[in-house]
């Protein structure tokens, strides 16, 4: 897989992580909730030198056993070759912090800020030079979409874009009762 493929599926990751607003609302532990379990599902690079490879990629999802967060471990795979992915976010201070793969003193990405809302989450993400954010949407407790963008000057330019489906049986309402 090249380097740039790699990168970007490290922000797709990003869909079940993020960060929140200094408020520490309700909503960012209900998001987490909400994105405990297995998902799998397509992607696409949709810009760049790459558009049109599609992958798939699955995910297992877990809650931070000691803080506000959560870990989310799996692969992306394009045709024959699959990539482990790791992302994990957890609250600390007046944020939270959070590494893709090895963060981006290795050769993955940091978490900078974001937003946590009950079925949503925006993070911006940072390596060097590669500025982006991502948006992952729960259309409702089995369904998340997921729009990676990079910066190009002035402008978020969308570079992915995955649709995520639960599998298994965890869901929103079991993890409440």
């Amino acid at each position: 897989m090249s380097r740039i493929l790699k990168a970007g599926l490290a922000l797709a990751i990003a869909a079940s992580t993020g960060l929140a607003s200094p408020a520490f609302a309700e909503n960012d532990e209900t998001f987490f909730r909400q994105v405990v379990g297995h998902w799998s599902g397509p992607g696409e690079i949709v810009a760049g030198k790459y558009k049109g490879t599609k992958f798939i990629c699955d995910f297992a999802g877990t809650q931070h056993a000691k803080s506000v967060g959560m870990a989310l471990d799996g692969s992306c795979r394009v045709g024959l070759f699959s990539q482990p992915m790791r992302a994990e976010v957890t609250r600390g201070g007046k944020g939270y912090t959070g590494a893709f793969q090895d963060g981006a003193k290795g050769k993955g990405l940091d978490i900078v800020s974001g937003d946590v809302g009950a079925d949503r989450i925006v993070v911006s993400l940072d390596r060097k030079q590669l500025k982006g954010a991502m948006i992952a949407r729960l259309a409702d407790e089995d369904t998340m979409a997921i729009t990676v963008s990079v910066r190009v000057a002035s402008d978020l330019v969308p570079v992915i874009g995955m649709n995520l489906k639960r599998t298994g049986a965890v869901r929103q309402s079991a993890l409440t009762e």
